[in-house]
């Protein structure tokens, strides 16, 4: 790393370089052929629900070479905030920006590289911003669109929310690492929020595009300052591919968990009978949910025996329960589910129970989270009331004296609530909030089993430890499906490397379709088999050529190897 400071402020490395413009508040960085990859203007924004973050005036800059670092810092004034400081660090491979603020607010939108400032009559007042100067933007979080490259002049969103509308489609994973990647020609690198433990309280990171660019976190009034608080990092790492640049930067965010073997049937092929209840759905017109029955699960079992194959792993779906908020056994449907259980378990297998995260049928109101006129929107995992609920739930289908099942497949985890001026027990927000529920979940389902499986979609460095395996999640037929799943397995060995897979496998539109993703699932991680007669979407019936094919790919994966 080499440093100047004559008349401009230069840092240069073998990644990039950087200076500090004279007479603009912005730094200037490019690739080693001095090509401009950004534009950044440094007086980033912390907007409050009480008010706007104006600056008027900006100090100097100070710098400090520390080991292989060089630090620049620098303070400014504020319309709402007490004071703020700027911190900027370069070092060899990456450059890491951040800011404090100090006073009392509650945080809205933090705005990293745009704000609005008075303190120019060079370049007027009012709103600034950055510019990107690269040819596309990388955005891991997988949408119905399956674009995963865009223009810098787009805006793209990377959150934990989502379902199938305008806007929201993007429910996949919830969320993937909260990273863009840009991309100028060979040189690729991170625009990734970097965040200590209990500060992950956004639901959403945003590339704003346009002639104007910025990058922002939405907050929405639920993280209070009182005194100095400390924004998360923006992390520029630089490197050639986008997955490995991926990777990096989930390392930095990774949480430390002890280690632990994972027990040898956490990877064998799982039958899911979501997709078969659908086909009977198809075929009688019945609405899928109903048909999570104790006879039609005991008819899938006597199919796959039928048909020589074995799967480690059954799970029973969506709606077994009376009530999602309770997960209390609907008798009418399941008479006696602890004995069917019991019936897998002599067969050699595992069971896992389908949750729906965040529904609040069969809970109060007051355990609930609320909007602004009262409405429940949630369940609470911050009240103690609730998780005492939910936890006495969770000892129940896990324990020998309750239904004695072996973990949860967790869905609808993208429902979790956002927005501003809603009410929750504790001031627990966003990313913070999922790490919350999903925890409750795990500590508890490993005191009842210490080799429980907990399976979610949520493929982010900060969940690592309170989940076991990553599914991909329902899959695309609007797309290419087996180059949409592949990219999902690509960011979550990225995200988790750790952790174990779920293929998934509906739905499908057509029998041809699934067949080409069965072969392609040993690749990806642990194949998923969803249906068994036929294909609901197109009722094309499976023959024995079809189960040919599921047994040829269960024995590749069994050996470690692909379809061939």
């Amino acid at each position: 790393m080499r440093f100047e400071n004559n008349d401009v402020i230069k840092v240069s490395t073998e990644k990039y370089d950087l200076n500090f413009y004279k007479d603009k508040p912005y730094v200037g960085i490019r690739n080693k052929e001095g090509k401009l990859l950004m534009d950044l203007y440094l007086m980033s924004s912390c907007h409050t629900l009480e008010g706007r973050d104006i600056v008027s005036n900006i100090s100097a800059w100070d710098y400090e070479e520390k080991g292989e670092e060089i630090i620049f810092t620098a303070k400014s004034d504020s319309a709402i905030w007490k004071n703020k400081i700027y911190k900027l660090v370069c070092k060899e491979d990456r450059v890491e920006y951040g800011f404090e603020v100090e006073g009392e607010g509650s945080i809205d939108e933090a705005e990293y590289f745009s704000g609005y400032f008075t303190g120019s009559l060079r370049w007027a007042s009012g709103r600034f911003y950055s510019g990107f100067a690269v040819d596309k933007i990388f955005n891991p979080e997988p949408d119905c669109k399956e674009v995963f490259y865009s223009s810098p002049s787009e805006t793209v969103a990377i959150d934990l929310t989502g379902v199938p509308i305008y806007g929201k489609d993007d429910w996949f994973f919830t969320p993937p690492p909260f990273s863009f990647v840009g991309i100028k020609e060979d040189v690729k690198f991170t625009m990734g929020i970097k965040a200590e433990a209990g500060k992950w309280g956004f639901t959403e990171f945003i590339y704003k595009g346009g002639k104007g660019s910025y990058l922002s976190l939405s907050y929405e009034g639920h993280t209070k300052v009182r005194g100095r608080y400390e924004l998360p990092q923006m992390v520029f790492i630089f490197g050639e591919d986008e997955y490995e640049l991926l990777k990096t930067y989930s390392d930095l965010n990774r949480v430390n968990r002890e280690s632990y073997e994972q027990p040898s049937w956490w990877k064998k092929p799982i039958f899911c009978g979501w997709g078969a209840q659908c086909a009977i759905g198809a075929k009688t017109g019945e609405f899928a949910p109903k048909l999570a029955t104790e006879s039609n699960y005991y008819g899938f079992l006597k199919k796959i025996k039928e048909i020589e194959l074995n799967p480690g792993i059954i799970v029973i779906d969506d709606k077994w329960q009376k009530s999602y908020g309770l997960n209390d056994v609907d008798t009418e449907k399941w008479p006696d589910m602890k004995s069917f259980i019991k019936e897998v378990h002599n067969s050699g297998r595992k069971l896992l129970l389908w949750l729906k995260a965040w529904d609040p049928e069969g809970i109060p109101e007051e355990l609930c989270i609320r909007d602004f006129k009262g409405n429940k929107l949630a369940v609470d995992p911050t009240n103690p009331k609730y998780e005492e609920i939910f936890r006495a739930s969770i000892r129940n289908m896990l324990s020998e004296e309750g239904l004695d099942a072996d973990g949860f497949k967790i869905d609808f985890t993208a429902r979790i609530p956002s927005g501003a001026y809603c009410k929750t027990y504790e001031n627990v927000w966003g990313l913070e909030l999922m790490k919350k529920y999903l925890g409750i979940i795990y500590t508890e389902a490993k005191k009842v089993k210490k080799d429980a499986l907990v399976m979610s979609h949520t493929p982010n460095p900060y969940l690592e430890d309170v989940t076991d395996m990553i599914r991909l999640n329902d899959v695309n037929t609007a797309t290419d499906i087996n180059s949409a799943m592949l990219h999902r397995a690509r960011v979550a060995k990225a995200a988790c490397p750790n952790l174990v897979i779920d293929t998934d496998n509906w739905p499908m539109p057509n029998k041809q379709a699934w067949l080409d993703y069965v072969k392609l699932q040993p690749e990806l991680g642990v194949p998923s088999l969803y249906y068994l007669d036929m294909i609901d979407n197109s009722k094309e019936d499976i023959t024995e050529e079809d189960y040919k094919v599921i047994r040829k790919a269960w024995d590749a994966f069994e050996r470690g190897e692909k379809y061939e």
